[in-house]
């Protein structure tokens, strides 16, 4: 397994405008019993799905690959099922004022961008969304910018969150499994775990 680097993401836009967006209504709380993330995608904003003209359950937004939204998004609780569904539904990055904090982690972990641009560029993004549902938005992190037609926009984004979407470190497990040998020479140097495969240290 190789640590995937993410420098850039492309796509159409789902506009979901409002403020403190939270992990329960990113997946409500019955569906936290799953033994995978798999099938959550379905699930993502199950019951405000329900209210008239939501975007999630317009199919003009339909392969959607950024989220635009307002501020703290991704608040409540720490349920790091809320960006696994966002991203079984197909998105690959959130566009928003600010994020929560461990919804922000959470995020990166599973490979999703989170990028932070000021209210008047998401109303902007929102507005042209909403008018053309075949917009398309780009955020290039190596330039620390959010195209959209043809205009760019500076994005924020903490330096070490960025740099871990660029190496490709937010992908854990491929960083361990880079690291195996250097692991398993640690592992039969450690005394305790000699003892445990039988051969107590002397």
């Amino acid at each position: 397994m190789t640590a995937q680097s993410i420098q850039r993401v492309k796509g159409r836009v789902v506009p979901l405008g409002g403020d403190d967006i939270d992990t329960d209504r990113i997946i409500p709380a019955r569906f936290l019993l799953c033994t995978t993330f798999a099938e959550l995608g379905e699930h993502a904003f199950e019951d405000d799905r329900k209210s008239p003209g939501h975007p999630f359950s317009d199919p003009r937004y339909a392969g959607a690959k950024i989220l635009v939204t307002g501020r703290n998004f991704g608040c409540g609780s720490s349920r790091e099922h809320a960006p696994q569904a966002l991203k079984r539904r197909g998105l690959e990055a959130v566009i928003g004022e600010s994020f929560a904090e461990i919804f922000l982690d959470n995020a990166t972990s599973c490979g999703m961008v989170c990028a932070c641009l000021p209210r008047e560029v998401i109303e902007k993004l929102l507005a042209d969304a909403k008018r053309d549902p075949r917009s398309e938005a780009t955020i290039d992190l190596a330039a620390r910018t959010v195209g959209l037609r043809r205009r760019k926009y500076p994005l924020a984004m903490d330096e070490s969150v960025r740099q871990r979407l660029l190496d490709g470190s937010w992908d854990v497990l491929a960083v361990l499994q880079e690291a195996r040998d250097r692991a398993d020479a640690l592992a039969a140097r450690l005394p305790y775990l000699a003892f445990r495969r039988g051969g107590a240290a002397r």
